[in-house]
C-alpha cells in the first residue's frame, strides 16, 4: 500500500459530529538539483503538511518514479530551479499524464515562468514562480475544498481564479523550516571532498534572488534585481536539523551570499557558535568579494571551506557585455587576497561566448595556471557554453541576435553559432573530453585541455610550470550542470 504523510489538521469537528476533511494527495517532484537534497521539495512540503495535505517528495535523481502514487495523486508539482531540471522534467510529465490523465500538473521554481508555453504543451496547467510556497498551498487547498468540481471533465484550477502568471511573480513569503522527513538520507547525495576525506553535506538557502542584473543570468528575467532574505532563525533551524541528520558541511545555495552581507555574516557567526566543526560553502560575486574584502577573514574563521565565484571571463570586453560588475584586474586582486588569508576560491566560467577567440581561450588557460587555480577549477568549466534561455537579457544585444539561429523547444534555449566554426568545434571537443571523465584528476584534465586548445589555435603549447604542492582544494564531488 502506498504510504502518504498527513498533517495533524486532517481531521476536523463540526456541529454534525466528527468528519474527515478530504485530503489532497500531492506529489512534489525534483528531476535534478546539483546532487543535493532538494530544498525546493522540503520547503513546500512543510507548508502543505502543516495544512493537513498528504504529501510525498520524490527526488528522481535518487529514486524511481512511484507509479502507484502517481495514479492516486490529485496534484503533481515539478520543481524546476534550473535548465537541466526543466529538460529532464518533460518526459516525466508525459509519463505522469499517461499514468493519470486526470491529474493536475503544476510547475514551480525559477525556470517555470520562463518556459510557460513549452510546459503547457506537456500538460502543465498551473505555473508558479520561484516564490512558490504560499501559492502551491492555495492550489492544494482548492482541490481539497472543491474536490468534486476538480474531477469534473474540462474543469481546471485556472477557471476558478488561478492564472498561469500572477500579477506579482514575487510575493513575499513567510518562510518556515523545511520538512525533509521523507527525502533520501544526506549520505545519498553529493559530499564534500577534502583530499582523501569525505564529509556529509547538507544544503539550505539564506536568500533568494539577486540585486544585480548580470546580462546572461537566468535569475534576472524573474527577479529583476530583487532578492529576499530568509529569517536567520529559519535558516538555523534547517541547518540544525540537517546536522542532527548527519551533515558535517552545509552548502548555502544563494545566488549571491553577500547580497545582504550583514545578514550573511550573522548567519555564519551563529553557525560557528551553534554547530562547531561544521564547515560550509557559499557563492559570492567577484564584485562583492572585492567590496567586502575586510569581511573575508571572518568567513575563513567561521569554517568556510570554499567560495564559488562566477568569474565568467578574463576578457574585460566580454565582462562588460555580460555586465558582471568586475574586471580582470579585480579578479586577480581577489585571488591574491583569498590566497593570502587561506580562503579557497572556486571560480566558474562561461568559457565559450560569441566573442570567444581561440587565442583568447588559450590565454584564459594560461591565466588560470599563472594564478595557481588549476586545482580549484572543476573540469566542466573549461567547456561551458553560453546558454540563452527564454527572456534572457543577452537578446538585448544586436550582435547576439545576429548569431541566434532559432529557439529550440527541446533544449529550452536559443541556438547560436560562432562566426568562427573552429571555436564551436573546440567547445564540442572539450565538452566530450571533460564529460567522459568527470571525476578525473583536475591537473590531468587541464593538461589535456591545454594541449587540445593550443592545437586548435595552431600554436605550440607553451611549457607548463610544475604544479606546486599545496593543500587540497575542497569541492563537492558530484559534477554539476546548469
Amino acid at each position: 500500500m502506498q504510504q502518504w504523510t498527513f498533517g495533524i489538521s486532517a481531521f476536523r469537528h463540526s456541529s454534525f459530529g466528527i468528519w474527515h476533511l478530504a485530503l489532497t494527495r500531492v506529489l512534489l517532484v525534483s528531476t535534478y538539483d546539483l546532487g543535493r537534497q532538494p530544498f525546493g521539495l522540503a520547503s513546500p512540503a512543510a507548508w502543505l503538511r502543516g495544512a493537513g495535505h498528504g504529501v510525498r517528495c520524490v527526488d528522481l535523481t535518487r529514486v524511481k518514479l512511484p507509479e502507484e502514487a502517481v495514479k492516486t495523486a490529485a496534484l503533481v508539482a515539478f520543481y524546476l530551479p534550473m535548465h537541466t531540471a526543466t529538460r529532464l522534467a518533460l518526459a516525466v510529465m508525459d509519463r505522469v499524464r499517461a499514468l493519470n490523465p486526470a491529474v493536475h500538473i503544476c510547475a514551480y521554481g525559477l525556470y517555470a515562468p520562463l518556459n510557460a508555453g513549452l510546459l503547457r504543451a506537456h500538460g502543465v496547467r498551473t505555473i508558479l514562480g520561484p516564490e512558490f510556497e504560499a501559492r502551491l498551498l492555495e492550489l492544494a487547498d482548492s482541490f481539497r475544498l472543491k474536490a468534486e468540481a476538480t474531477r469534473a471533465e474540462g474543469t481546471s484550477i485556472e477557471s476558478r481564479g488561478f492564472r498561469l502568471q500572477a500579477e506579482d511573480p514575487l510575493p513575499r513569503v513567510k518562510f518556515i523550516t523545511p520538512d525533509r522527513s521523507d527525502l533520501p538520507a544526506l549520505t545519498k547525495y553529493a559530499s564534500l571532498q577534502v583530499g582523501g576525506d569525505c564529509k556529509v553535506a547538507g544544503y539550505t538557502e539564506a536568500t533568494r534572488g539577486c540585486k544585480h542584473r548580470c546580462r546572461h543570468c537566468p535569475i534576472v528575467p524573474v527577479y529583476d534585481g530583487r532578492f529576499r532574505a530568509v529569517p536567520i532563525d529559519v535558516v538555523m533551524a534547517d541547518v540544525r536539523a540537517q546536522v542532527a541528520a548527519g551533515a558535517q558541511h552545509i552548502t548555502f545555495g544563494d545566488p549571491d551570499f553577500f547580497n545582504g552581507p550583514a545578514h550573511a555574516l550573522a548567519i555564519v557567526d551563529r553557525l560557528a557558535r551553534e554547530c562547531p566543526g561544521v564547515s560550509y560553502d557559499v557563492t559570492i560575486k567577484v564584485e562583492h568579494l572585492a567590496q567586502q574584502a575586510a569581511a573575508l577573514p571572518r568567513l575563513r574563521e567561521t569554517g568556510c571551506a570554499f567560495v564559488t565565484s562566477a568569474v565568467e571571463s578574463f576578457d574585460d570586453e566580454v565582462l562588460g557585455k555580460l555586465e558582471k560588475g568586475h574586471t580582470h584586474a579585480d579578479f586577480v586582486d581577489v585571488v591574491s587576497h583569498c590566497q593570502s588569508i587561506g580562503l579557497a576560491l572556486s571560480p566558474t566560467f562561461v568559457a565559450f561566448t560569441p566573442w570567444t577567440t581561440l587565442e583568447g581561450y588559450c590565454g584564459q588557460l594560461r591565466a588560470i595556471e599563472r594564478l595557481g587555480l588549476v586545482p580549484a577549477v572543476s573540469p566542466i568549466q573549461y567547456a561551458i557554453r553560453l546558454l540563452i534561455p527564454q527572456g534572457s537579457r543577452m537578446l538585448e544585444l544586436e550582435e547576439v541576435r545576429a548569431r541566434v539561429q532559432r529557439f529550440d523547444a527541446k533544449s529550452f534555449t536559443h541556438i547560436w553559432r560562432h562566426t568562427d566554426p573552429r571555436v564551436d568545434a573546440l567547445q564540442q571537443q572539450l565538452e566530450q573530453l571533460v564529460g567522459s571523465r568527470p571525476n578525473a584528476p583536475r591537473d590531468e584534465i587541464f593538461a589535456q585541455v591545454w594541449d587540445v586548445a593550443h592545437a586548435a589555435a595552431g600554436v605550440p603549447p607553451p611549457a607548463r610550470e610544475p604544479l606546486l604542492s599545496r593543500a587540497a582544494v575542497p569541492y563537492l564531488n558530484e559534477p554539476w550542470y546548469c
